[in-house]
Formats: C-alpha cells, sequence, structure tokens
C-alpha cells in the first residue's frame, strides 16, 4: 500500500504517541473516566477482526509486515484462553441474526496473496488451530511475482480450512469509477477464486479500503455476506455489514501491550456521522457523529480522538450528544484515518474509526 502520509518518520511519532496515550488511560484528557460496561456489551454481538499482510518480510520495506517473533507472540495471547477466535464468516452470520458472541471474540484476516501466509502463517496457525480468511486480488496471483502465493498454494490452504475472500481482480482505487468496471472487477475475481478452489468467496476487502455507497452497494447486490474497509474499530450488529472495521497489525505497532489494547476493545456506538462518504470535497471537512445514550453521560467530555498525519484532534460538545470533531490542520491528500477513544473501565476502551480520502 502506498504511504500517503507527510513521511514514515512522522507516521511512527504520530501512532506511537497514540499508543502510548491509550495505554496509558490518556489520564491528562479524561480525568475519572472509568466506566462500568454497560448491559449493551452483553447483548449486542461484536467482535474484533485483526488483520495482518506478511509476515517476516523485513526486505519488503511496505510498512505492512509483522516479525515472525511478533506473529507467533499474537497466535500465543490468542490461544492464552482470554479471548475466542471464530472463523469471520462465522462471526459475520451472529452480526447478521443478532446473536450474542462471547465477550473478546476475535477473527484474523490475511489481506494479501504474500508467499509468507503459506510458508509462515498457515503452518503456525494450524499448530495454533486458530481459524483465518485470506483476501486475494486474483491478477496479483495470476503474475506469479517471486513473493506471490501460487494457485496451488492457495487451494492447499482452502482445502485444510482457509477461508478465502475477494479483493477484486486488479485492486484497482474504486472511488470513482464506471459501474460496469466495478462489476467486472468484481465478477472476474469471483470466477477466478470459484475456478481455481470450487468455492464462490463470501466476503469482500474493498482495496486500499475506499469505497462509497455505490460501491457497497453493488458488493452486497453480488451477494456477498460483508465487506471489509481500512478504519480501525470493533464490528458489531448495528454497522452497515458492509463497510467493516478492522485493527491491521505490522511493525512496529505489533507488540503485544497493543494486541491486547485492539482485541479487548469495546464498540463506540454513534449515529447520524458526517461527512457520510470517506471521500472528501474539503482537506477541513465537518467531522462528527451523535453518542448514543448508552455511552453514558459526559462521555463527550471524555473522547480523545486522533488523526492520522497530524495527531490529536479537538472534540467540541454541541448538545444533545452530539459532537464535533475539529481538526487543527488540514489532512494531507490521499488517504487518512481518524481514531476516537473512551475508556470503558477494567482497562479496555471504547473505538471509533473513519477512513477519509481528501482531494
Amino acid at each position: 500500500m502506498p504511504n500517503i502520509w507527510r513521511s514514515a518518520a512522522r507516521r511512527k511519532r504520530l501512532w506511537r504517541r497514540l499508543l502510548v496515550l491509550v495505554t496509558l488511560g490518556l489520564a491528562q484528557f479524561a480525568p475519572g473516566i472509568a466506566q462500568a460496561q454497560s448491559g449493551i456489551d452483553a447483548t449486542l454481538p461484536r467482535a474484533v477482526i485483526l488483520s495482518y499482510s506478511r509476515i517476516g518480510d523485513e526486505a519488503g520495506a511496505t510498512g505492512s509486515s509483522i516479525s515472525i517473533e511478533n506473529f507467533e507472540a499474537h497466535l500465543a495471547e490468542l490461544r492464552s484462553g482470554e479471548f475466542t477466535v471464530l472463523p469471520v464468516p462465522e462471526i459475520i452470520a451472529a452480526l447478521r441474526a443478532n446473536r450474542p458472541l462471547p465477550d473478546r471474540t476475535v477473527g484474523i484476516l490475511f489481506d494479501e496473496p504474500h508467499s509468507s501466509i503459506y510458508t509462515i502463517a498457515w503452518p503456525r496457525l494450524q499448530a495454533a488451530r486458530l481459524p483465518a480468511t485470506l483476501f486475494v486480488a486474483t491478477d496479483t496471483v495470476d503474475r506469479a511475482g517471486p513473493d506471490t502465493l501460487s494457485w496451488s498454494e492457495i487451494r492447499d490452504m482452502a482445502d485444510d480450512g482457509l477461508e478465502l475472500g475477494n479483493q477484486t481482480a486488479s485492486y484497482p482505487h474504486m472511488l470513482g469509477l464506471e459501474r460496469a468496471y466495478l462489476l467486472g472487477q468484481i465478477a472476474r475475481a469471483t470466477d477466478r477464486l470459484r475456478g481455481e478452489t470450487g468455492r464462490k468467496p463470501r466476503l469482500f476487502a474493498y482495496p486500499y479500503g475506499e469505497h462509497d455507497a455505490a460501491v457497497r452497494a453493488l458488493v452486497a447486490a453480488e451477494g456477498y455476506e460483508a465487506a471489509f474497509s481500512q478504519q480501525s474499530g470493533v464490528i458489531h450488529g448495528r454497522l452497515d455489514p458492509y463497510a467493516l472495521p478492522r485493527f491491521a497489525m505490522n511493525d512496529p505497532f505489533a507488540s503485544v501491550e497493543r494486541l491486547r489494547l485492539a482485541a479487548q476493545a469495546l464498540p463506540l456506538l454513534v449515529s447520524d456521522v458526517t461527512p457520510t462518504d470517506m471521500a472528501l470535497d474539503s482537506a477541513m471537512p465537518a467531522i462528527g457523529f451523535t453518542l448514543d445514550p448508552m455511552m453514558g453521560s459526559g462521555a463527550a467530555a471524555n473522547l480523545a480522538c486522533f488523526v492520522s498525519g497530524i495527531g490529536r484532534a479537538d472534540v467540541q460538545e454541541l448538545g444533545e450528544r452530539r459532537v464535533e470533531v475539529r481538526l487543527r490542520e488540514p489532512l494531507p491528500s490521499g488517504r487518512s484515518r481518524l481514531n476516537c477513544t473512551l475508556a470503558a473501565g477494567e482497562g479496555r476502551w471504547r473505538w471509533f474509526g473513519l477512513q477519509f480520502v481528501a482531494p
């Protein structure tokens, strides 16, 4: 994925700062905000999806790899007994049926048909008896690059239980493209995956996480059960199933502490989100949402919001639980993300994220 932030060094500094602030409790921004979990957390279907790309690809320098050591530490933590790791389609089915899931339910995704999935990740997942889903851009496999999975390897893993998802044929930016072209991208990848494995994929992932209402409608019309973007957050039964978040796990933000921070996150419930689409007309968008009453009184005053490439944003309560997030400087051109968190007590955090594409 191309780096659209102002510099890799600045990106790392900002996200390290975010992680430290959240881990330490954001005490300077939210004094005394520890909350008991509300009843909704016991009844609302919810789960955390962890997303990986490459394992141990130190030479790749793409910002999407995780070391073998960190990946193994993640699997050990997920197998510790504190978490319930389920196949992602099973999680989606529970959300659609409004069927509660165990607390700290986790799903695992892989976002790229990189050879390390076959040689490093899959053997370790099998040994740990953990299910996973791999999204495939089929043209990438057909080009047969030196670090790309082959169809034979994909079939082997699928036969052993790996779930496959559609990520289009050529991995295009989907915003603003003609409907016929988008349909061709989705259908060509669907046919290719079905032809090679005998199975039609049930899940979809947007290239670069980019989508709008028209793209979501196409994916739904093609019979997919859910689709993932690239903003962070907890998936739950109130979300649009075709705009689901996930937590990216890559170095240098792949410590066990960050895994635990993400894997035990709770949903920050909001409605009436603006802007309504991620493609922006301005680099200084009017960002706002309404907090659900179940988030508790005083929640708006205790929110902390951060924007990639910029840092902390100002949070303004407008009344009736309406919140406005005010940027301190314009968004950089291209993709960026907003993360808002709220303490939930017992070391857990509510999380809500948005992805933007600025002009």
